[in-house]
């Protein structure tokens, strides 16, 4: 069944280009309201009854696709590893426990979680602190030898290297190497209470700021932060009352230093000291672990990943099938493995694959290509899981606040010069279809109600 599907995909024509003025009315205003060529357009639109097309516009052109890479890499990932594949973070210890003392060092093995945040490094500390261990007399060892070091500078990409997801791949990934820092306005006292997470050893940060008057407008612009020095994070201006409880997420400025400071930091808050330090190494070789912290299920990793388009857990799903596959997790192991999973199941030309996320500015995929992919999905087993990891238009995730109103799970992809979806959406007699459109242009960014019209017109259709 799934061969016949695929085979009659590759039989229908996708080449057939319609003509500019065939396009919806909308959609070809907002384009020259934009000043966008229509050659910087792909769209392909099939129902799922027969796989009619119903629109094609420069399907064959390859484009960079922006994020509508994660659709090849977890649809990829959830055919070989399977929804339910777990990742392990494994805890060794190489002495005795005596009174509380563990005579020798604590080993944390990371082999790749995508997952693993602040709490699950306090259940990991606690799980420590479970075996009777008060005291380590040796030191805490990381090993992220399971993935090979990625050398990059967080800023290279887009010039913001304090946004999480910009932080590069590890295998001991501790929240995204990112802080969590929560702000609760205390009307009484007239401040803010600031409080970040997780703690991070040797770091001094502001613990209160001003309640200033007036609109909830830029809040983190009024607070003038100042993320600079590794060993302290200052607020000088005051934060707005009317902005309530609010969250900040934020890459740390040294990001090489923060697994350490973070295990040496969540130790301390859980109790426990140290009488070495934390450092990079090896685990001992032919050891078993004394316990190993568990992953959520794949299935539900890839949510995170689609809804909210996060690139590093894309990367660390990506080299995951690396290190399984080729026991190498390194860029080029899981290239080969992905490479060979398009060649052997979409029966179809190689597109140009960089990385996991679609963080690059050399992807190329054509619209083809992605309708391709949809259409294997839909044959698979596990096409509910897939499909509900997308966002829903106009509720959650990166189409929150689409102001489309077909229904519908569609990926999103968003570059300087891209935008771009792909996914499924239901029309208005409840019929299923398969749409794809990227825009490669400089005005790209300023095409949303490009791509909502498309939306709408596709559901009415």
């Amino acid at each position: 069944m799934i061969q016949i599907l695929v085979a009659c995909f590759g039989l229908l024509s996708f080449q057939v280009t319609l003509a500019v003025d065939t396009l919806p009315e909308a959609v070809r205003a907002e384009m020259g309201r934009l000043k966008i060529p229509m050659e910087s357009l792909s769209v392909l639109v099939l129902k799922k009854e027969g796989l009619k097309t119903l629109m094609s516009v420069n399907p064959s052109t390859p484009r960079n696709p922006a994020s509508l890479m994660k659709l090849v890499t977890t649809s990829a990932a959830m055919d070989l590893l399977g929804p339910a594949f777990t990742w392990t973070t494994q805890v060794y210890i190489d002495g005795p426990i005596e009174e509380g003392i563990l005579k020798g060092n604590l080993y944390i093995k990371g082999q790749g979680d995508p997952h693993f945040g602040v709490e699950r490094l306090w259940l990991l500390m606690r799980r420590v602190k479970g075996l009777g261990i008060k005291s380590i007399s040796g030191d805490i060892v990381m090993d992220h030898k399971s993935f090979e070091p990625i050398l990059q500078d967080p800023g290279d990409f887009d010039g913001e290297p304090l946004r999480p997801y910009n932080a590069s791949p590890d295998a001991l990934l501790i929240n995204f190497k990112s802080l969590l820092i929560s702000f609760v306005p205390d009307l009484q006292a007239k401040l803010v209470r600031i409080h970040l997470e997780p703690p991070l050893q040797g770091l001094n940060a502001q613990e209160t700021a001003p309640l200033i008057s007036g609109e909830c407008l830029d809040y983190r612009a009024g607070l003038r932060a100042s993320f600079q020095d590794p060993s302290v994070i200052a607020f000088k201006g005051g934060y707005p009352q009317s902005c309530g409880e609010r969250l900040w997420p934020i890459a740390y400025v040294d990001p090489a230093s923060f697994a350490d400071k973070a295990i040496a930091g969540m130790w301390g808050q859980v109790g426990g000291s140290l009488s070495g330090r934390v450092r990079f190494g090896e685990t001992p070789r032919n050891q078993k672990p004394i316990f190993s912290l568990e992953s959520p299920q794949l299935a539900e990793v890839i949510r995170e990943i689609n809804k909210f388009s996060n690139n590093v857990m894309a990367q660390q799903l990506f080299l995951t099938l690396g290190m399984t596959f080729k026991n190498s997790g390194s860029p080029e192991a899981s290239l080969g493995v992905l490479n060979k999973w398009w060649t052997e199941k979409l029966l179809g030309p190689l597109p140009t694959f960089i990385n996991g996320s679609g963080l690059s500015r050399d992807t190329r995929m054509s619209a083809d290509d992605l309708a391709k992919l949809l259409v294997w999905d839909l044959a698979q087993p596990t096409y509910p899981e897939l499909a509900s990891s997308l966002p829903l238009v106009g509720v959650d995730g990166t189409l929150k606040q689409s102001k489309a109103k077909t229904h519908g799970h569609l990926k999103t992809g968003s570059l300087k010069d891209v935008l771009a979806i792909a996914g499924y959406l239901q029309n208005k007699t409840e019929q299923q279809l398969i749409i794809v459109a990227i825009i490669n242009h400089p005005q790209a960014q300023s095409a949303k109600p490009v791509l909502d019209v498309l939306i709408d017109w596709v559901g009415n259709h």
